[in-house]
């Protein structure tokens, strides 16, 4: 028995749980971890690898963020996240070590760790050395690679999705650089490829798209060998119309796109999509001086193509951009002209352009750049346009005003807005009128009348406890789509935006809380999650994800990880001291519709599972969403304090310039 004891003793020397871990042995625990993934070829393939190594040198700093070893924990956790970006080529991974770095000159100015930390930054600042392949080299040999399996495959030869992969690949080639040496093959390949695809699909559609191609080589490049077998392939004709130039010569192109000719017969007319014409019904925007948002409303998915067109003087034309939609008409009724009129677009118009093709074109005064993507179910395409950034200065004179909802702000509020990072959040109580969100395990109980009631009592609390504005995207039992939610976060020009939903399951005995941010999904429950968020399929939430690197790219993500590891864990620990059973179901992350396009770190809060008997009954209940909202304010308060180190002090309190 002794023996026994003396051995339990001595394992738990060396067996530390994670919450008895000083700062000091929580790095050493890391720096073993780090090691072992450094060792290990195989683990170093997967992702989570690389996040659990990094929160473990992340709990060092969370552990005693003032102490000796704070600075320490947050510069190998960058390290490791710069090692992570080499292998998953994101930018958010890039972004997330430039910001840790950040961090710790900001917050450590003498460290030992802090000039390691400069450096770093020095390297990530410095321009990229070009040595290798070019952008458009690179895909071009990966084109190439593509069009040699599926020329070397004839059961690859029988399937559309192979035929148009490859030529997928040869107009990525050609959009990379188009006026560059490997221009002109990539455009003739993908005519090459649209020709034999026709002689086995026995498709007129794909014939013309052939000759179209054939005839941009042509145009395009004329003094290229390419062109005398493009003029080969047309049989040498003459006088012509010349076609119009499609979409892969837009850089911007982010979605398929592809050209398309107006039919000539009408066999070819009847060849489209199973389900018939598209019927483009509605044209939609939301906008302040610095950003717009623009929707286009059809009844089924259909391709589409955009370009971005030049001011021209001669003919008193703005800049334009126009988006085509392939096997459309325009619906009855249909708004044709949308007036904006704001700092950056004059205009929406929409007509026909070709028995198939609807095509919306926006006038353009200004802008700085743009994203289009598309959503599902029902189908419809969006458009942001964001302007040029000016000085702080202009961009609070742009914020519209909000009338504060409890009445007078606190004293000292306006003097801590001054210093406080955050100022405004908007609050979105998910689904609402005829979308009833998840049903409750109770009779009658919806989850959009809980989510409402739960926004209401936030809002009061960020107004009263944080002194910042709270402005709630519904305020009463209304629709809104996922994307005019975004918009009005945006158009609002919010610093934060928090999506209030409950969570849901056909097995009633799952429950706990949990925190998304916009990301790809990391597994098959984050999917789902998201398919139900989305009113979508979780196959149309895969099909999302191909396109997520492009929308990302100035996506918020590591503050809206931050900011959602925070408001989770003072979520969960604040409820455990009044409630039993409350589970910590963490952080994870997936492509939520209504995070897509968020200017501001935002994330979308599980509060219970409505389908559980006992978080169903909670959920209901005044005292628990009040304790609910709480831990919501202290996650909140932490990333402020986090990120505005001076936000909460009093303005005696505060440090001045001279020390």
């Amino acid at each position: 028995m002794r023996l026994i004891a003396v051995v339990f003793v001595f394992q738990m020397a060396f067996v530390w749980p994670a919450w008895a871990l000083t700062p000091k042995q929580q790095f050493y625990r890391a720096e073993n971890a780090a090691a072992a993934l450094k060792k290990n070829t195989r683990h170093q393939k997967y992702r989570d690898k690389w996040l659990a190594c990094i929160e473990k040198y992340k709990k060092v700093y969370q552990l005693d963020p003032s102490g000796p070893w704070a600075a320490a924990g947050l510069y190998n956790a960058g390290l490791l996240y710069l090692d992570l970006a080499k292998r998953s080529y994101l930018t958010a991974d890039r972004q997330e070590a430039l910001d840790l770095f950040q961090r710790v000159i900001q917050r450590f100015p003498k460290s030992r760790y802090t000039p390691k930390a400069k450096t770093q930054l020095d390297k990530l600042n410095k321009p990229a050395p070009t040595p290798g392949p070019s952008p458009a080299e690179a895909k071009f040999k990966t084109a190439n690679a593509v069009y040699k399996r599926l020329m070397d495959s004839k059961a690859k030869q029988k399937y559309r999705d192979q035929w148009q992969r490859a030529i997928d690949r040869f107009q990525d080639a050609y959009r990379a650089d188009e006026n560059g040496p490997y221009a002109a093959e990539s455009l003739y390949r993908v005519a090459e490829l649209y020709k034999r695809l026709s002689e086995i699909s026995k498709r007129k559609s794909d014939r013309d798209r052939s000759m179209d191609h054939f005839r941009q080589v042509k145009a395009r490049f004329p003094d290229s060998v390419y062109a005398q077998k493009a003029d080969a392939q047309l049989g040498g004709e003459s006088g012509s119309e010349p076609p119009a130039k499609t979409d892969a010569g837009d850089p911007l192109a982010g979605i398929i796109a592809e050209s398309q000719s107006a039919p000539d017969s009408a066999k070819d007319a009847a060849e489209p999509l199973p389900n018939g014409m598209v019927t483009v019904n509605g044209l939609r925007f939301w906008s302040n001086p610095s950003y717009t948002r623009i929707v286009i409303d059809a009844d089924q998915e259909t391709r589409f193509s955009h370009r971005l067109l030049k001011k021209d003087p001669s003919i008193k034309k703005p800049q334009r951009l126009y988006i085509d939609l392939d096997r459309s008409r325009l619906g009855q009724g249909i708004q044709k002209i949308v007036p904006i009129n704001d700092e950056l677009l004059a205009d929406a118009r929409a007509g026909q352009n070709s028995p198939e093709t609807v095509r919306i074109v926006v006038d353009i005064k200004s802008f700085k750049t743009y994203k289009i993507f598309s959503l599902k179910n029902p189908f419809r395409i969006v458009l942001d346009v964001w302007g040029l950034e000016t000085e702080t200065a202009t961009a609070e004179d742009a914020r519209p005003e909000v009338r504060p909802r409890t009445g007078k702000l606190p004293p000292g509020a306006i003097a801590r807005q001054l210093a406080l990072g955050v100022k405004r959040i908007v609050i979105d109580p998910g689904h609402g009128g005829r979308d009833y969100g998840a049903p409750g395990y109770l009779k009658g109980v919806h989850e959009k009348d809980v989510v409402l009631q739960i926004a209401k009592r936030l809002a009061r609390k960020v107004e009263s406890d944080l002194n910042c504005d709270a402005v709630l995207t519904r305020t009463t039992d209304r629709y809104l789509t996922l994307e005019e939610r975004t918009a009005i976060a945006n158009t609002q020009n919010a610093d934060l935006f928090i999506s209030i939903h409950t969570n849901a399951i056909r097995d009633k005995r799952a429950y706990g809380i949990e925190t998304f941010f916009l990301n790809l999904a990391t597994d098959d429950d984050a999917i789902m999650v998201a398919a139900r968020e989305n009113a979508t399929s979780a196959k149309n939430i895969s099909d999302l994800e191909s396109i997520l690197n492009d929308l990302m790219q100035n996506a918020k993500i590591s503050e809206s990880s931050r900011l959602a590891a925070m408001v989770q864990r003072e979520m969960c620990s604040h409820l455990k001291k009044s409630y039993s059973y409350v589970r910590n179901k963490g952080v994870k992350q997936a492509p939520f519709y209504v995070l897509l396009g968020a200017q501001m770190p935002a994330l979308l809060v599980e509060t219970s599972f409505i389908s559980n008997p006992r978080e169903c009954k909670r959920l209901t209940d005044a005292k628990y969403q009040d304790q609910l909202c709480d831990g919501i304010i202290r996650g909140i308060r932490k990333y402020i304090k986090e990120t505005s180190p001076t936000a909460f002090m009093e303005p005696s309190d505060r440090p001045t310039k001279n020390g």
